[in-house]
């Protein structure tokens, strides 16, 4: 008969303690959760992008910008006749400037008499006939040297005021002369010299500069 305040011993099997899961296991259930967890998130990707507006729709791509280039424009009247003898300067002027032709060329004595230039001249431009034409009006004289030529030049820009634009006048990407334009009552005058040469031309300001850009000289 055994002590009823005794304890019975525990087995072996009791007596031991729990064992942990070998690290390949764990590694091994990491990777199942991770793997469920992954798939979860496809699949809520799924259902978003198939059922939320425009979740999966791309952005447009931009419309690309058309450049429309205006035609060149080209004279509608033929130049004035040229009468008597053809200087070199005078040979080199054009008959025509986008729509702009020549309907006369007159000697320019002030320059001569007052500035010194060896030539000078007057030639009128005009894109038509009637009230509604426009006029260009060319003054062009040519100096014996250049220092003289660009003394003439900035002696006239600086009495025709406040320039809205100057620059150089290049050539083969060397510079030759300079360039400014000075607004006056009602149009523009637009001054440059290239060497011995200075020329101006007055009338309309958007007239002027773009006679000025595709004159030859």
């Amino acid at each position: 008969m055994t002590d009823g305040g005794a304890q019975r011993p525990r087995s072996s099997a009791q007596a031991r303690p729990p064992r942990r899961p070998s690290p390949a296991v764990i590694r091994r259930r990491r990777i199942v959760v991770a793997s469920l967890a992954g798939a979860l998130v496809l699949v809520v990707a799924l259902v978003t992008a198939l059922w939320w507006p425009g979740f999966a729709v791309p952005d447009p791509l931009p419309t690309p910008t058309a450049t429309v280039t205006a035609p060149v424009p080209t004279p509608t009247i033929s130049p004035a006749e040229r009468t008597g003898e053809q200087t070199a300067l005078t040979k080199a002027l054009p008959d025509a400037v986008l729509a702009h032709t020549q309907q006369g060329i007159e000697n320019l004595p002030q320059w001569q008499e007052e500035d010194s230039a060896t030539e000078s001249w007057t030639v009128t431009y005009a894109d038509g006939t009637g009230a509604d034409a426009t006029t260009i009006t060319l003054q062009v004289g040519q100096w014996a040297k250049a220092e003289a030529a660009t003394s003439f030049y900035e002696a006239q820009v600086k009495a025709a005021g406040n320039p809205v634009k100057q620059g150089d006048v290049l050539v083969d990407d060397q510079v030759v002369g300079a360039y400014a334009l000075v607004h006056t009552d009602g149009g523009a005058v637009l001054w440059w010299h290239n060497g011995t040469v200075v020329l101006s031309a007055q009338g309309p300001a958007d007239a002027v500069e773009d006679f000025y850009s595709a004159f030859p000289l």
